[in-house]
């Protein structure tokens, strides 16, 4: 008589630990991996969604805005992009904006425009201002802005090509200013001031500081 074969099936897993107290997981209006991660890191449930918005356009109707108002400017017109689709939902959108010298810098589009992005900000300090709107019942409630303070180190021609060859095209066009400060980007650097997470575009403390104001969070 032949004996029923043995089990495979994986036993089932405990849903992953979660500070999280809303009906449906946080809805991100970006596309960004890294701040995906970030919520992730903090025990949220996290789902993307791709704003509709012009940035370009955006920042030509907001043309003589100080770079912070821009940044929230833009961090709202995400959100509330996404909000107006998901109207049910809570939506954190978010934007960064790099300014040096009273210049905004966006993402490079090749690898040369990164290598001359990185040449106007070497021996400088420039300014990263990230912007987080809340979205709530369709419309954004409240949005914040904080600000970052890096400077490069002096860099001549051949030290920023060996950067620009060693990161690759993907992840110097990936961010603005040219740079990943939480991979290679780092040996570019002579002194960084602010939270490590405004750095990478959503400052997590103040953020869940105002979760946790909405009842959001478990503790």
């Amino acid at each position: 008589m032949d004996r029923p074969a043995a089990s495979t099936a994986s036993p089932p897993t405990a849903p992953p630990p979660t500070a999280w107290t809303g009906a449906a997981p946080l809805l991100l209006a970006s596309t960004s991996p890294t701040r995906r991660a970030l919520l992730a890191g903090a025990a949220l449930p996290v789902e993307t969604a791709a704003p509709e918005v012009d940035e370009r356009a955006l920042e030509a109707d907001c043309a003589g805005l100080a770079a912070p108002e821009l940044a929230r400017r833009l961090a709202e017109a995400k959100a509330g992009s996404v909000a107006a689709r998901h109207p049910g939902r809570i939506v954190v959108g978010a934007d960064q904006v790099l300014e040096c010298a009273g210049t905004i810098f966006h993402k490079p589009a090749a690898a040369a425009e990164a290598r001359a992005q990185i040449a106007r900000l070497a021996g400088r300090t420039h300014a990263l201002h990230a912007a987080v709107a809340i979205a709530e019942g369709g419309c954004v409630a409240e949005s914040f802005v904080e600000t970052a303070h890096l400077t490069l180190r002096p860099l001549d021609a051949a030290q920023i090509a060996a950067y620009v060859d060693l990161a690759g095209e993907a992840r110097v066009t990936g961010s603005v200013g040219g740079y990943q400060l939480e991979g290679l980007g780092i040996h570019l650097f002579a002194a960084v001031a602010g939270d490590h997470a405004t750095i990478l575009g959503l400052p997590l403390l103040p953020l869940l500081a105002r979760l946790r104001a909405r009842g959001l969070l478990a503790f």
